[in-house]
């Protein structure tokens, strides 16, 4: 599928299958370059691969196990330490690829900056996309310490890439009084919850294109330690996976787990969770394209 992009295969996730037969990818984006609190968020997509080893391959939630489906896994992106914006263009480059080929890209971070990178380009190929993005913070902040390419920035540049009213936030529980005046006028925001009112918002999303970003900080941290910016207060585990089965009936042309700073959680059920909702998101958003 690459021709000039680097990558590396360390371990595979659960049940990966051939990439020729594919209809999901998973691509490993390990950016860790403009974490603000707590770094580390390179090793989240080898951790999560490897906790992936004691999960069953069977969904209970779902019935279906996921040897039935087809995706497979690329590796990790080789990205330039140091370098925000070559590394964004590789990103970029590497959606780009898999977006025109037809096939649903998943990718696991990773700091939540690579999510505008992903929609980019995703908006050559479905220029009326939408976005669903649950996350703890607004990330609405139009620079971080006079950085406009941050982390603290995601929504915000993301935004900037659709049209009016299609980034959903659910889940929002932080951010400074001026991200939340300017979602109240250009985004749809939903503090502190992501079930009920994901499932309110259901019928206008059915049938249009949908990119799915789920920023594991949106747990509370009982539930997920690991992240670089922990906030108290959130949603538990099932309110989480009850969302993400909500996939199947929707349109999902893109998807991403990110945040996961497995350093900072040495009992790694943070890496677990994020696994598991892993292997959720690919049959539900599988299954919705066998319908």
């Amino acid at each position: 599928m690459f021709t000039k992009i680097e990558r590396i295969q360390k371990t595979r996730f659960l049940g990966a299958g051939a990439e020729d037969r594919a209809e999901l990818v998973l691509l490993g984006v390990p950016l860790d370059h403009t974490t603000s609190f707590r770094p580390g968020t390179r090793f989240g997509p080898e951790a999560v691969r490897g906790v992936s080893e004691s999960l069953e391959e069977y969904s209970y939630y779902q019935d279906t196990d996921l040897r039935e489906m087809s995706f497979a896994d690329l590796g990790d992106l080789l990205l330039p330490p140091g370098n925000v914006s070559r590394a964004l263009e590789l990103v970029r480059e590497a959606a780009r690829v898999i977006f025109r080929t037809g096939k649903i890209p998943f990718f696991l971070g990773g700091e939540h900056l690579l999510s505008y990178a992903t929609v980019q380009a995703a908006t050559e190929v479905f220029p009326d996309l939408v976005v669903v993005c649950l996350d703890a913070h607004t990330d609405l902040r139009p620079a971080y310490l006079g950085e406009t390419l941050s982390h603290a920035s995601a929504c915000y540049l993301m935004n900037r890439c659709l049209q009016q009213g299609a980034l959903y936030q659910f889940g929002v529980r932080s951010g400074p009084r001026e991200d939340f005046l300017y979602a109240r006028e250009h985004t749809k925001v939903f503090p502190e919850r992501v079930l009920e009112p994901l499932r309110r918002v259901l019928p206008d999303l059915k049938g249009k294109p949908v990119y799915f970003t789920l920023d594991i900080d949106v747990l509370d941290p009982a539930f997920a330690p690991g992240t670089g910016a922990p906030e108290p207060g959130g949603p538990d585990f099932q309110e989480i996976l009850s969302s993400v089965l909500l996939l199947s009936g929707l349109r999902v042309v893109g998807l991403d787990l990110v945040e996961v700073a497995p350093a900072y959680d040495p009992s790694g059920i943070t890496s677990l969770a994020a696994a598991k909702l892993v292997r959720e998101a690919i049959i539900s958003v599988l299954k919705a394209r066998q319908y």
